[in-house]
């Protein structure tokens, strides 16, 4: 599994719009990609700062969305982050959402 992930930072009390953003523009969009497993974002504490990222079966695949479906999803964060944000696709070594998924059920 390989994580495409991406880090910014944020406008002034642009958190909340960061989060209608992603659950209606962005989440649609990853979820028509080829490879998609699943997406997480955070907030830091302070507002100013997130993170997300996106969850694909093969690297191929992580690489492929950040080509095309990324450019995309970039569009639709440009009234919240200042300046560009910060890229990269990482291995996942270790994982613990399949504990989180069994408690929540």
């Amino acid at each position: 599994m390989f994580t495409h992930r991406v880090t910014m930072n944020l406008k002034a009390n642009s958190g909340p719009e960061l989060a209608r953003v992603t659950e209606v523009e962005i989440i649609p969009l990853l979820r028509k990609q080829k490879g998609f497993l699943g997406e997480n974002t955070t907030i830091a504490a302070g507002r100013d700062h997130a993170a997300s990222e996106s969850y694909w079966e093969t690297k191929e695949d992580a690489e492929a969305y950040h080509r095309t479906g990324y450019q995309e999803s970039l569009k639709s964060l440009l009234d919240v982050v200042v300046g560009l944000p910060m890229v990269g696709t990482f291995e996942v070594s270790n994982s613990t959402f399949e504990m989180i998924l069994a408690k929540a059920a």
